[in-house]
């Protein structure tokens, strides 16, 4: 499995989810600037991605 680090359309995608505190609002809008952000972002990525399976369950 590759994983494009490159991708961000998740991070607008989960911007929209829900509602998210500014300093969480602005990792997501403009990225990580070190170790830490990029850690918090890995963490509301797998958030993100059981919300999505949970949206996606939901809608079949």
């Amino acid at each position: 499995m590759s994983t494009d680090w490159q991708d961000a359309s998740w991070r607008q995608e989960y911007l929209d989810m829900k509602p998210h505190k500014p300093a969480v609002a602005k990792l997501l809008m403009e990225g990580s600037r070190g170790w830490r952000d990029a850690w918090q972002l890995g963490a509301l990525h797998e958030d993100y991605k059981r919300l999505k399976r949970r949206q996606d369950v939901s809608h079949d």
